[in-house]
């Protein structure tokens, strides 16, 4: 079941969080102005056309392809918007976030802070509420749920499974892909598919996903990159906005980014019908009371 305007729309997140989710489409001499722009967005701000150019070892038409890829204008809307969003304090921030040798325990967990809050308030800032609305009303009327993530995002999946079923929201997730390929093929239209892959790439995720969507149920994305072959397969995208740089990669940021959608389509699912959620969440509370230490 195919919902246009659950598409992400990429020209509505900030500039920077754009760029990240659409680099790994880029050609190779534009990426290279990605990086020269993700590396210090305020020192590219302030160069000439001709500067960035050089800089990333490219052409001019390239630069201007570039920000075209970004939903841009040309070469000063990209001045402008780079110079606004380098002058944020989160920026600044994150600008000096990444771990190094000489670090402290108190350097880490500022550093660990600021790059899990950033995760949460841009994931935030850029979801597509279509989406989101779309995605709750297909779980919230689906027969069952299936969920595929393998790794990191096994756990995130674990731990959407956990909160639907809790509401009565039937639902099973899935880390062994040819268990989620057998599910998969179960599916009917009625029921609802969710494929979570901060890369977008994962195969075995992509795979399931398609299968499910190719027996006519709903499918839902959650991943980082808009433009990703999983988010291909899906007929609802959500997007999380982590920026995951060195030890951090694929582990840490990304899984607080995509708890975060989690957390969303959880309550606002249980919202449709709160009474009920309520009694649910209450009647489990009630039905474990007896195995915690008093």
């Amino acid at each position: 079941m195919s919902s246009p305007d659950a598409q992400p729309d990429v020209a509505d997140a900030p500039l920077l969080v754009r760029l990240r989710g659409i680099r790994p489409t880029l050609t190779p001499a534009e990426d290279r102005v990605a990086t020269v722009v993700l590396e210090d967005a305020r020192r590219a701000s302030d160069l000439t056309i001709t500067a960035l150019a050089q800089a990333a070892e490219t052409s001019e038409t390239t630069v201007l392809r570039f920000c075209k890829r970004l939903g841009l204008r040309g070469y000063p809307q990209l001045r402008l918007g780079l110079a606004a969003e380098s002058a944020m304090p989160r920026e600044q921030r994150m600008a000096a976030s990444d771990i190094s040798a000489t670090d402290t325990i108190d350097d880490i967990i500022a550093k660990v802070a600021t790059v899990d809050s950033s995760a949460v308030e841009e994931t935030a800032q850029q979801l597509n509420r279509d989406a989101l609305r779309a995605a709750v009303g297909a779980i919230a009327d689906a027969g069952r749920v299936d969920i595929y993530g393998i790794g990191a995002s096994a756990i995130v999946g674990t731990d959407l499974q956990q909160k639907l079923h809790r509401i009565g929201v039937v639902s099973f997730a899935w880390n062994d892909p040819h268990i989620a390929l057998t599910s998969a093929t179960l599916l009917g239209r009625k029921d609802v598919a969710i494929g979570i892959s901060h890369s977008g790439a994962t195969s075995e995720t992509v795979e399931s996903l398609a299968a499910a969507r190719g027996q006519g149920a709903t499918t839902v994305a959650i991943t980082n990159f808009p433009l990703s072959p999983l988010a291909a397969a899906a007929d609802i995208v959500l997007t999380t906005a982590a920026r995951e740089t060195t030890l951090r990669s694929g582990a840490t940021a990304s899984r607080i980014a995509a708890l975060t959608v989690i957390d969303c389509l959880y309550i606002a699912v249980a919202q449709r019908d709160l009474p009920r959620a309520r009694k649910h969440v209450a009647d489990s509370r009630k039905a474990v009371a007896g195995h915690h230490v008093a």
